[in-house]
């Protein structure tokens, strides 16, 4: 048996999670080519390393296939219901940060609030006989927000990508999507509405529901005690 330990299999969020265990005296490197997905851990005995994609993190640590993952806290919120009941977080890494927002075009001057989104939505409405469309791909976050809100009146337009063109396309009359400085949508003409939905960044995650002996609990016990986790 082994803990296995997911971490993002490409990127500058895979790099700067090897960097991380590497100030903490654990190193983590990939082997072989970079489509092959392989790697080691050095200074943490019983520790298997296991690349995955950031996306595929969150449902291992809930299905308990890994014992801990390093990935987005959005992405384990968005992807998993109850999330807190199968994924705890250990230690928020301090990289990879994004804000999470919703943002309508900067030609509502009138529009700054979550209560003026709604009287538009419900304008909208009567205007166009159909629901004013916000293309995200976090529907799950920001179903939530705008219901914990009190708007109505929308829809969710999938967005899987390029999510700011989305306006300019007429395919959506406002966004919901992470932002690090905000410069892509001032390109795109819109502006931040509300608070900040979710303020994400790259987190050490620990299953829940994992099934581990005694050797792997001593051995995970180990690991945390070396990253300076309780």
């Amino acid at each position: 048996m082994s803990v296995k330990l997911g971490i993002p299999s490409k990127g500058r969020l895979m790099q700067d999670t090897f960097d991380w265990f590497a100030e903490r005296g654990v190193r983590v490197e990939r082997t072989g080519a970079d489509r092959e997905y392989a790697g080691r851990v050095h200074g943490a005995e019983g520790i298997e390393l296991v690349l995955l994609s950031a996306g595929e993190i969150p449902g291992e640590l809930a299905r308990g296939r890994i014992a801990l993952g390093v990935t987005g806290s959005d992405v384990v919120q968005e992807k998993i219901a109850a999330w807190d009941r199968k994924i705890a977080p250990l230690a928020k890494l301090g990289f990879g940060q994004a804000d999470l927002v919703l943002a309508v075009p900067k030609s509502w001057t009138d529009v700054s609030s979550l209560d003026d989104l709604d009287a538009v939505a419900d304008a909208f409405w009567k205007a166009h006989g159909f629901r004013l469309r916000i293309a995200t791909k976090y529907h799950r976050l920001i179903r939530a927000h705008l219901k914990a809100a009190g708007v109505a009146g929308y829809q969710l337009v999938d967005s899987q990508g390029a999510t700011e063109g989305t306006v300019a396309n007429l395919t959506a009359e406002a966004i919901a999507d992470i932002t690090s400085t905000g410069a892509t949508l001032d390109a795109n003409h819109l502006k931040i509405i509300g608070n900040v939905i979710h303020a994400s960044q790259a987190t050490l995650f620990r299953s829940k529901t994992v099934a581990l002996d005694g050797e792997d609990e001593d051995n995970l016990a180990r690991l945390l005690a070396k990253l300076g986790i309780a």
